[in-house]
């Protein structure tokens, strides 16, 4: 029997938290690229992250394999994890910061898709088909109405560019998913998938960084303190917490509430880094993240449904 319980005060005050920390990673990246390549921050950031992890799973002697089949798997969970980061550190180059969070967080479009296919568990409903539906118009109607001044213009192209980079990024996200849920990696401890994921990301993005001419670094208090965010707040800690929510709370009401961040994102981009927002993005972007909350909360949505009716009936019969 699931002991999960629903979101409480508790909850609800880390994932407002946790969900505005995942939003401020893409703000900081972007604000900060000046001083070093975001594809390069990333390989740092996720070496340690890395460290962070290894040295907490040493101290509950609960370390990661590093050889056989297992970390057989870990390593490419680790490849398309790092890929993932490598897309996004190239599309903060051509988009918005705004604009990458938003198409990131398509991921669970993907998931679902790939997961209907591998698990006779979890077969998309007619309802989560509903959703894909109105993200995918959502996805469409963003990418294909640019602003009234950048139709044509090579501004416009770029952005063009790296949004489809955030969005073949959530693809890799969706298909991290996919592996994790299908595999042995299900059954390991999460600090362990966390550790493969970081180390592997760090080895590929700083080798990437070093034979493309990114590796150098401006020094600078903003690049230290956003590194230091990045690697400690983001990719250590927000992701802990995440995963001890999962052991403690529904996973559905989570994944609903973690919507917020392209929220956040949005607004913070707005505020921080003076994004533009043209009314075919936030158009695109409200039908993108109606369609992923219909795919993810669908169980919950159906059961209420299905509680309102059996109300009805009763209601009916009782008069």
């Amino acid at each position: 029997m699931d002991q999960r319980k629903p979101l409480d005060i508790i909850a609800i005050g880390l994932m407002v938290g946790i969900c505005t920390i995942w939003a401020m990673q893409q703000i900081g990246l972007k604000a900060t690229e000046s001083y070093a390549s975001s594809v390069f921050q990333i390989g740092i950031r996720s070496g340690l992250a890395a460290a962070c992890v290894y040295t907490l799973t040493a101290f509950r002697q609960k370390r990661p394999l590093l050889s056989g089949g297992t970390a057989l798997l870990g390593a490419l969970a680790g490849l398309l994890f790092a890929f993932e980061f490598l897309l996004i550190g190239k599309a903060l180059e051509y988009s918005t910061a705004s604009h990458v969070v938003v198409f990131l967080y398509t991921a669970p479009v993907f998931a679902a898709l790939g997961l209907h296919l591998k698990l006779s568990t979890e077969r998309l409903s007619a309802l989560q088909w509903g959703g894909i539906f109105v993200a995918v118009i959502g996805i469409a109607y963003a990418f294909l109405t640019p602003g009234p001044d950048q139709s044509g213009t090579p501004a416009a192209a770029s952005m063009l560019l790296g949004d489809t980079l955030a969005l073949l990024a959530a693809v890799l996200w969706g298909a991290t998913t996919v592996l994790i849920r299908t595999t042995r990696l299900s059954e390991l401890y999460a600090t362990h998938v966390l550790f493969y994921q970081l180390a592997i990301t760090a080895i590929i993005l700083i080798t990437i960084a070093a034979f493309t001419g990114q590796a150098g670094i401006i020094p600078s208090a903003p690049l230290f303190w956003n590194l230091a965010f990045q690697s400690v707040i983001v990719a250590f800690a927000s992701f802990l917490c995440w995963f001890w929510m999962l052991t403690r709370y529904k996973a559905t009401q989570l994944g609903v509430f973690s919507f917020l961040t392209p929220l956040i994102g949005v607004i913070l981009g707005y505020f921080l880094l003076g994004d533009a927002l043209t009314t075919g993005f936030l158009i695109g972007s409200a039908g993108v993240l109606i369609g992923i909350i219909i795919v993810s909360a669908s169980p919950w949505i159906e059961r209420s449904l299905r509680t309102y009716r059996t109300n009805r009936k009763d209601q009916e019969v009782t008069t």
